[in-house]
Parts: structure tokens; sequence; C-alpha cells
């Protein structure tokens, strides 16, 4: 499992949840209505839906972001669980959701039939789903730098476990499971990266799903070679770096 710093999460990649607002405009959370932040991380994003009184869960499989999250706002709920496997007795909740928010979580989770099928079971009838995660080809030059870098340490061609699917792929599961799809974007979101190391950190921030199984010591010589192969590409300029990102947003409704 991805392994997290929060404090760096916040300091130096506090993109995650600042672009997340323009996804909070998609959801258009109202007074007294319920929604699960699903993936709700260190729930600046939580805390802004319930700022115009929604009641809001935010749910996490990581402990340290919970824990942020609780201290941090502890006048919200908060569960740790799985957003592949949750029920709502689980989360303590008996009345579902009129809405499952989530933002930058769900190419962490390589069983999105589990979680596609977990947010059908928490909405109600007519419920929505509105998501923004990494699509197909996201970070492509970074994860690309990372396995060769990798290579050249191990003699091993290791693929990583991101989860990055195409707008076809991610509506026929979506479909499959009783949501239509009201709206799907599939864009490139190129994202300023801070500081002279800016890959090298992302890689230590995000890295989780690059370096499955490797010894720290292999994973912290792979990041700076990977940064060191990067420096030829599009991603550096000047001594800045840019993430590669794309993103996937969607809204679905629960119809069956």
């Amino acid at each position: 499992m991805q392994q997290w710093n929060t404090s760096l999460y916040d300091k130096q990649h506090s993109f995650v949840f600042e672009y997340g607002k323009d996804v909070i405009a998609l959801l258009r959370p109202q007074a007294g209505g319920r929604i699960l932040d699903l993936g709700c991380g260190t729930a600046h994003l939580t805390k802004q839906i319930a700022s115009g009184g929604a009641f809001v869960v935010g749910l996490d499989a990581s402990h340290d972001m919970i824990q942020d999250a609780q201290r941090l706002y502890p006048e919200l709920k908060f569960v740790e669980a799985s957003a592949a496997m949750f029920t709502l007795q689980e989360i303590d909740e008996k009345e579902p959701f009129d809405a499952v928010f989530s933002n930058a979580t769900l190419h962490w989770i390589p069983d999105a039939e589990g979680v596609i099928s977990s947010v059908h079971a928490a909405l109600k009838s007519g419920g929505r789903f509105v998501a923004e995660f990494g699509g197909k080809g996201n970070v492509a030059l970074i994860r690309k730098a990372a396995r060769e870098a990798l290579f050249e340490i191990l003699g091993q061609d290791i693929p990583d476990k991101f989860y990055f699917p195409s707008p076809a792929e991610y509506a026929t599961l979506l479909e499959r499971h009783g949501f239509r799809v009201e709206a799907m974007w599939h864009f490139d979101r190129p994202t300023p990266l801070e500081g002279t190391d800016g890959a090298a950190n992302w890689l230590r921030m995000f890295g989780g799903a690059v370096f499955v199984g490797i010894a720290p010591d292999v994973r912290e010589q792979a990041t700076v070679r990977a940064q060191e192969l990067l420096c030829s590409t599009v991603l550096h300029s000047n001594g800045s770096w840019t993430a590669d990102y794309v993103r996937l947003r969607l809204v679905a409704r629960k119809v069956a």
C-alpha cells in the first residue's frame, strides 16, 4: 500500500486538493444533502463540501490521513476503510448517500469493479457519482523514466501498479454496474512541481505504485536516476518541473 507523508502532501503537493475544487463545482453540494468523500486524504475538500451545509463523511484507507483529517476538522465524521469494499454498515451509516465524491484517489485502486460496486451500493436511487482521477496516459513520461531507472539498477522490467483507464473502459464498467454516464472528460493537465528536485519529490511522494516491493535504498537510487533521465524531456525547462498529468473526470447517476 502507498505510504503517505501527510505533512509533505499538504506542503509541497497541495495542487492535489487545489485542482479538486473544480470537481466540487460539478458536485454542486446542497445544504442537507448526504455526501461521501471517497479517498478524503487530509480532508480539505471534505471541509469545503461541508461548509455549505451538507452532511459529509470522509473515507480513506490510510490511517495517517484519517488521523490528520480528524485533527484538522474534528467536527466532521471520518472512517478508515477500503474504497473497493466498504459498506454502509461498516461506516456506521443507516441511510444511503445523495452523492459520492472522489478526487485523485481511484487511480490507486486496481480493483475498479470493487470501487464502482461499493459506490453503487452506497448511493440512493438517482444518486450521483462525481469523480476525477488519473486517466490513460497519466504521468507517462515520469513512469517511463522510473521504469527505465529500475531496469538499469536491477536488470528487471517492473511495470507500475497504477490504474489509469481510458474513458471507454471506465464508462463500460459504470454502465455494467447500473450507472448512466452523464458526462466524462479526458484531458491533459500539465501540473507545475515545486523545487529543483520536483520530479524526484513527486516520485518520493507518489511513487508507491511505481516501486512496489522495492527496497528503500534502491527506490531512492531509482528516484534520483529517473530525474536525471527526465532532465532532457519537455517536463524540465529552465530548472522548473512540470508533471504530465492526464485526468479523467466524470459525472454518473445510479439508474438501476
